[in-house]
């Protein structure tokens, strides 16, 4: 009878164990946290003190010039992340993809992406770009979440109480949830890894108060996503297209020493010289560096080959060294028409852009979502019910112009179904 009661606990214990895991849906998840000591963890930036309290790291104030992170030793690619945070005092966050530099006076900086912590409850879980684009052209956050959204996380929100946060990383897709609220859902091109930490910022009077505190810290590693060029340097140290063909091809030649690739277009050749990916492409973020001295150009993407002068038809990030870099424009068939301007925004193009140096253009397609990125700046971000769900990448020297374009850096990260599935969950 005994032994009978026995297997009955024993099994009705798995069952439940069993069934906790299903619903936490935790599988694959580590911890990063042992909920004892700071092994894995180490201070970086600022002198602010760490320490470990009923099962919790607890972050007290100790540094009035500089903002203090304890970060992991490891870094992660794409990941999820959860935790549980109280913020007690000030202002505070969860790093992610982060690095650190050294300073001029010797002191370390912490730079990348944060989730915020702080006492205004619609900007929980917002991201900001820590150390590097921050506060800039009048925008704080790198995100663009709808109004209405924010309303409903913010309500989600307890203050002075313990509050979950997860923060997801899937190649260029970032999204985080607040008690389990979805908060923010945006794609941005700056850093694929780096490491995770948690903030204390600088106060102008430390007392040595709690900032804030952090439990139950696990992550599910799920590797790296990675660019793939479409310039290649070879063991020779000469640079070839990888998955690319060049079209016009006496317009085009790579400078070894300096790793870009130089198009020059002459007026009376009145088609296109362009750079064309061997093949089509769906989901995906593609991005390229340039720099412009004259003439018309762009970054094409889910582009048909077509029989006119200009030989794509389809979208373009144009590249027009002025005010419309990074607008979308939509370029004709043979039998079509095309859209024209989609989107622009030349007021705030003309601050983000470098008129008189290398520049960074950017463009993710996800289904019906549109986003150009310009020196890291979101320019567009819009749906799209009407675009081509697929096509070519390339890039463009217009014909029947006197155009000189350099451009190096040009590489895409696919975004698989499966990477879909976890952007969508």
């Amino acid at each position: 009878m005994r032994s009978d009661k026995l297997a009955i606990f024993v099994l009705a214990g798995m069952v439940a164990a069993t069934q906790a895991t299903a619903r936490s849906g935790e599988e694959g998840f580590v911890k990063l946290f042992d909920g004892k000591s700071l092994d894995g963890w180490q201070r970086r930036g600022g002198q602010s003190a760490y320490r470990v309290e009923d099962g919790a790291i607890v972050g007290s104030f100790g540094d009035a010039r500089h903002n203090t992170f304890l970060c992991t030793e490891k870094s992660f690619g794409d990941f999820i992340l959860r935790l549980d945070f109280k913020l007690e005092a000030g202002n505070s966050g969860v790093q992610f993809r982060s690095a650190a530099r050294q300073n001029a006076d010797g002191s370390e900086s912490v730079f990348g992406y944060q989730a915020e912590m702080a006492g205004v409850p619609e900007r929980v879980a917002r991201i900001y770009d820590e150390g590097r684009r921050g506060y800039k052209f009048k925008r704080i956050w790198l995100d663009n979440t709808a109004p209405e959204r924010l309303e409903r996380s913010a309500a989600a929100y307890k203050k002075d109480e313990w509050n979950s946060l997860e923060v997801q990383c899937v190649g260029p897709s970032i999204r985080t949830w607040l008690n389990g609220v979805p908060v923010v859902d945006f794609f941005d091109d700056a850093d694929l890894s780096g490491f995770i930490g948690l903030q204390v910022h600088a106060v102008k009077e430390p007392d040595g108060g709690v900032c804030a505190r952090w439990r139950d810290i696990r992550v599910k590693d799920m590797g790296v996503s990675r660019w793939a060029p479409f310039f290649v340097k070879g063991a020779d140290g000469k640079f070839a297209l990888k998955g690319a063909r060049f079209v016009l091809p006496d317009e085009w030649g790579f400078n070894d020493a300096e790793g870009y690739l130089e198009g020059v277009h002459k007026p009376d050749e009145k088609r296109d010289g362009l750079v064309v990916s061997d093949r089509n492409y769906h989901d995906f973020i593609v991005r390229v560096t340039y720099r412009f001295f004259g003439g018309n150009s762009a970054l094409y993407f889910r582009a048909e080959e077509v029989n006119t002068p200009w030989l794509l038809k389809g979208f373009q990030n144009e590249i027009g060294g002025n005010n419309k870099d990074s607008a979308l424009w939509h370029t004709a068939g043979d039998k079509t028409k095309g859209r024209g301007w989609v989107a622009q925004d030349d007021e705030f193009i003309a601050q983000a852009r470098n008129p008189d140096g290398w520049n960074t253009t950017c463009t993710v397609a996800y289904g019906d979502r549109i986003v150009s990125i310009l020196n890291g700046q979101r320019t567009v971000d819009m749906i799209d019910p009407l675009c081509e769900k697929s096509g070519k990448v390339g890039l463009q020297l217009h014909g029947g112009t006197n155009g000189k374009m350099w451009f190096k850096d040009f590489e895409i990260l696919e975004i698989t179904p499966a990477m879909r599935k976890l952007i969508d969950r």
